[in-house]
């Protein structure tokens, strides 16, 4: 096999009782697939658990690793606060105006609902303050507003100079997952981590709970009881996810850096096998390991394994491990693409051209990929 361009990273998770991603009404999020509804867990939601897992692999444990925050109110809370003791209000009113157009464009004047919710960097946030400390120490109230008006309009491309040189410009969130920034185009950043909608392999199974709660200090005399009566959805589900890393975009949203990358890779891999997604925690305990995790390696396009659940199978780990097994067969047959694998799993399954391992072997080997990639 050539050098790898791309991992692929297969799993199937399982979870009981539980409400792991909700919709707009709070219900289980779903999708049609194959003519039978399967329970979801949108990709916005696997994301966002493993970048904000409290976790020994949490992606912000890694060496190097720039933070990352996602506001509508980056300025007003990050570059503009930490200025207010120590400056007049109106001079500090006119930076935050212009310092909002600058970032947000346009609609910044109009609330900050109206706002773009924005994903910086630390670095970026830290050139922000920088700059505004600087130019309310060096003008006062009745100079500012033409010192910030001049200050912005050299502001993208002075940023865009900042992003050039800086490693992770938009910090580590940034450059796996990707940004846009209606604003200004140029900060945009291509995600190489692509993240599928993971869904049930087997029909819907879901069920309403009925639950009260009780008030402790009513006495028998107060019509002692339920104080509330509500109802929720629960779930139960074997979930097949898909994850595809583009080994030289993940290399180039590192600056370069393979080391930093291959931390990324192995952390990354242990974070999807391991951390949960889940709404109502506390009522559940949402908590489960993946019972197969493959990856490839390989150099042609990816390429999802979901049609072995386009057919839903039964809802256990054997079958849809098996079925995962068969449609990879059927792939290699037809394309012989000659990907490079290794697996995790807890059911006995023969997956092709794959060689068993441990979730710590896994990682090791897909970050030492990192290091051959084109």
């Amino acid at each position: 096999m050539s050098a790898a361009r791309f991992l692929q990273i297969h799993t199937l998770h399982s979870y009981t009782a539980a409400l792991l991603n909700r919709d707009d009404s709070g219900l289980a999020k779903s999708l049609p697939f194959g003519g039978t509804r399967r329970t979801r867990i949108s990709s916005q939601c696997l994301k966002r658990h493993w970048r904000m897992a409290d976790d020994p692999h949490a992606l912000g444990a890694i060496a190097g690793a720039e933070a990352s925050f996602r506001s509508r109110e980056l300025v007003t809370k990050l570059v503009i606060d930490p200025l207010r003791a120590s400056h007049p209000a109106d001079l500090i009113a006119v930076l935050e105006a212009e310092f909002q157009k600058a970032v947000y464009g346009d609609k910044a004047d109009k609330g900050k609902q109206s706002r773009q919710t924005l994903l910086f960097g630390a670095p970026e946030i830290a050139w922000l303050g920088g700059e505004a400390a600087r130019l309310a120490a060096s003008s006062t109230p009745a100079t500012i507003k033409v010192a910030v008006t001049e200050w912005a309009k050299g502001f993208k491309d002075n940023i865009k100079a900042l992003r050039d040189a800086t490693a992770l410009p938009g910090g580590l969130t940034a450059a796996l997952f990707g940004r846009m920034v209606t604003s200004d185009p140029a900060a945009n950043i291509d995600a190489p981590v692509h993240v599928a909608h993971a869904f049930t392999v087997h029909e819907a199974e879901t069920e309403s709970d009925y639950f009260t709660a009780v008030d402790d200090l009513k006495a028998d005399e107060d019509d002692s009881g339920a104080d509330t009566i509500q109802e929720t959805e629960l779930t139960c589900g074997l979930f097949y996810g898909y994850v595809v890393i583009d080994l030289p975009g993940l290399i180039a949203n590192c600056g370069g850096g393979r080391a930093l990358a291959g931390k990324v890779v192995h952390n990354l891999l242990y974070l999807i096998a391991e951390i949960s997604p889940g709404a109502k925690r506390g009522s559940t305990a949402p908590y489960g390991r993946a019972g197969l995790v493959l990856v490839e390696a390989g150099d042609r396009q990816p390429r999802s394994l979901a049609d072995a659940y386009r057919s839903a199978v039964r809802p256990n780990l054997d079958a849809a491990a098996d079925a995962l097994a068969a449609t990879l067969r059927s792939f290699d047959t037809a394309y012989s693409t000659g990907e490079a694998r290794r697996f995790l799993a807890l059911s006995d399954v023969d997956l092709p051209a794959a060689t068993p391992a441990s979730i710590a072997e896994l990682a090791t080997w897909a970050a030492a990929r990192v290091q051959d990639a084109p």
